[in-house]
């Protein structure tokens, strides 16, 4: 079968929707089909090689941007579309600012959703042009976009190429919320849309009945298809007591909560120490800097490590040195990559009992739940109950090892999407 993935890259840190494409494709490629991964808005940055490198950047971020802000723009020649989407100027400018949430880009991700109605109208048909000829001058038998908020391009490339468009949903109501005054707008429109697709796929049955209720449809119209990884090879255990953190350091995914019960579990477990690792931005680094002082002010700085924008081999090392996980989102979580990631290294997790967490928790027997009603307290202690028991966390840790290696893997869903394209 031959798949284009569309994907939105971030130009400049590490995206886990970008780097499970890229596996997914890499993956495809291994197993006889031929995939392609196209990037779109800004280059992907990712943690290991590209699956396809010289695939263009379409609705490259400069020229949407211009496109929506410069009405005689809109119909500018590809030359300078080119021009403007070339990968070290798109690179740059991501490093230095672009905005990816709130009521600032607004305006554009209506004009995305309105697809060929919208202000990048023209961008969609050099898109659908390039797909024409995207295998050897052959059309694909089937497109994936990687979020929902790309479902503005699914109706022109079902009708233009007669081919199924499925689409996958990945945390889609935070950014939306995040939007301000046009949320409502955004939502209906969004709903509206979506209809052009074959189908869409939820990472969970959590997500899948979130999206389903805020989207005004039935339960049953969105599939649900888990993530998976790719299954590292066995590493030796490191024998400190450590805990690990492996997720963008933001306040959503609750770095500053993992922080403060490391704080209160420090003063109880002096030997244990925390090492916190993922994607970081310039902005993210100011928010790292308070957590740091927060560590000083308690006198145990010295217990923590911070590894930014690891590659692929450090993240397997980093998973594998590690006792025991725990990414303590507080947000609506739609999966975790990183919590099937620690599994398949064997590292048994401590995650909140709420989004789709008790759901992985339960499907693969890898880890422990906290109540969230006394955030800080209660997960402090689910991470001295575990390191306090080595023989339970690497029961836990070999459980779902197993179960992320039978459920969890990047072939089954590789298996699982070709399958639905299929129908």
């Amino acid at each position: 079968m031959n798949i284009v993935l569309l994907t939105p890259g971030t130009g400049s840190y590490h995206c886990g929707v970008c780097m499970r494409d890229n596996a997914l494709a890499k993956e495809l490629n291994r197993l006889g089909h031929r995939a392609v991964m196209l990037p779109m808005y800004l280059p992907l940055t990712l943690d290991e090689s590209a699956a396809t490198p010289e695939t263009p950047i379409f609705f490259g971020g400069v020229s949407t941007y211009l496109r929506e802000k410069v009405p005689f723009l809109r119909k500018m020649p590809r030359w300078l579309d080119r021009l403007l989407s070339a990968r070290p100027l798109l690179r740059l400018l991501a490093g230095k600012a672009a905005r990816t949430g709130g009521p600032e880009v607004a305006g554009m991700t209506l004009s995305m959703l309105r697809g060929e109605l919208g202000n990048q109208a023209s961008e969609i048909e050099e898109l659908i042009a390039w797909l024409r000829i995207a295998f050897d001058g052959a059309k694909p038998d089937v497109v994936w976009l990687s979020t929902a908020l790309q479902a503005g391009l699914a109706r022109r490339i079902r009708a233009e190429l007669g081919v199924p468009v499925i689409g996958f949903l990945q945390g889609e109501d935070s950014f939306i919320d995040g939007l301000g005054p046009a949320a409502s707008e955004t939502w209906k429109l969004l709903s509206e849309r979506m209809r052009d697709a074959t189908a869409w796929v939820a990472p969970s049955r959590y997500f899948a009945e979130l999206m389903a209720r805020r989207l005004g449809w039935a339960a049953d119209e969105l599939r649900v298809i888990p993530n998976g990884v790719t299954i590292p090879e066995p590493l030796p255990r490191d024998s400190q007591l450590t805990i690990g953190y492996l997720a963008r350091f933001v306040p959503g995914k609750g770095i500053g909560m993992l922080v403060e019960a490391f704080i209160l579990l420090h003063a109880a477990m002096p030997e244990v120490r925390l090492r916190c690792a993922g994607s970081m931005t310039d902005g993210d680094a100011k928010y790292v800097e308070t957590l740091k002082a927060r560590l000083r002010a308690a006198g145990c700085a010295d217990a923590v490590e911070w590894l930014p924008n690891v590659s692929l081999p450090e993240k397997q090392a980093f998973l594998a040195s590690v006792t025991v996980f725990s990414v303590p989102a507080t947000y609506s979580e739609a999966f975790g990559m990183y919590v099937i990631e620690a599994l398949a290294a064997g590292t048994p997790v401590v995650l909140p009992a709420s989004s789709a967490f008790p759901e992985i928790v339960e499907a693969t027997g890898g880890g422990v739940l906290f109540e969230t009603d006394a955030f800080v307290e209660n997960l402090a202690a689910a991470l001295q109950a575990l390191l306090r028991d080595p023989a339970r966390a690497r029961a836990l840790g070999d459980a779902g090892r197993a179960a992320v290696a039978r459920d969890f893997s990047m072939t089954r869903l590789a298996e699982r999407l070709v399958e639905l394209s299929a129908e």
